[in-house]
């Protein structure tokens, strides 16, 4: 009975942006996007529509619009709102422009290339900073590690202003309190980290994803759940706030409970997989268990 609408990056088969199965409203376009307009354009609902502007804003305004045509007293809803941003190459929107030019990054301990931060790594790790992830040479040129820092943070700012116009249209429906909200991303990343960049090793910096969650008629805030939840773990979440039961073939568990603070059996480790790449040849297939 859900009324659904996805809108933004799918960035699964990139040789169609049409809707997918499952929502009944779509708004994507073709593989990772750009930020400025350009001549592919957008599939709204299998029509092709052009691209008016800064591609963080206009998802944003294609949410609101959906939003407001939802009467959440009927019928629930469900929406999917997967920016662009903060993908390389990060491009600020005009108004955030320079906000941190002047501002001072500080390199991570381990990204100094020392016989301490070398030793116990097997010789793939080490020669990763000769190679594309490498902080040194960054994607083979000679970008600036702290102006690439600077915007992303930049970029980042636009996905701050999204977030407080999607919270607003929640209250001004009426419906904030009882509104499951999860801001994530899909990966971490290194700036320097390691002496790396990018998100394809198995360190904490690049396998922890950013999540913060609220519902206030479901939990109350400020609880930082300590057992490592896991991407899997999202849609049985959902699935279990909607009144609804996972189905048994989702390897995930709902972390509610851990949410709300009840004590709850948890996994002890989660696995961590990466397939090698023909386009990232410096990294090979990699398993981790990451454990607490």
């Amino acid at each position: 009975g859900y009324q659904t609408a996805f809108i933004g990056k799918w960035h699964m088969g990139g040789e169609s942006d049409g809707p997918r199965p499952g929502f009944g409203h779509w708004v994507s376009f073709r593989g990772q996007g750009t930020y400025l307009p350009t001549q592919n354009g957008l599939n709204v609902n299998g029509t092709r529509v052009p691209q008016k502007g800064y591609i963080t804003d206009e998802l944003t305004d294609y949410a609101i619009e959906w939003l407001k045509t939802q009467k959440p007293e009927t019928a629930p809803f469900c929406l999917y709102l997967s920016h662009k941003a903060v993908h390389a190459n990060f491009t600020p929107a005009e108004r955030h422009q320079g906000r941190y030019k002047n501002a001072v990054v500080s390199k991570p301990k381990t990204s100094a290339n020392t016989a301490e931060t070398r030793e116990g790594k097997p010789r793939w790790v080490r020669d990763q900073r000769n190679s594309w992830h490498g902080m040194d040479f960054p994607y083979h040129s000679d970008l600036d590690i702290d102006d690439y820092y600077r915007q992303y943070c930049e970029t980042l700012l636009a996905v701050d202003d999204s977030v407080g116009r999607v919270l607003q249209q929640l209250k001004d429906m009426g419906v904030y309190d009882d509104t499951l909200v999860i801001y994530m991303g899909d990966n971490g990343f290194m700036f320097g980290e390691h002496g790396l960049i990018d998100k394809r090793v198995a360190y904490e910096e690049s396998i922890r994803v950013p999540m913060v969650m609220q519902c206030p008629s479901l939990f109350s805030g400020g609880r930082v759940v300590e057992p490592v939840v896991a991407n899997i773990d999202i849609a049985p979440t959902i699935l279990e706030a909607a009144g609804l039961k996972a189905p048994s073939v989702m390897d995930g568990r709902s972390f509610l409970s851990l949410a709300q603070g009840k004590p709850t059996p948890w996994r002890e480790y989660f696995l961590y997989v990466y397939y090698w790449e023909k386009n990232f040849p410096q990294t090979p297939t990699t398993f981790a268990l990451r454990g607490d």
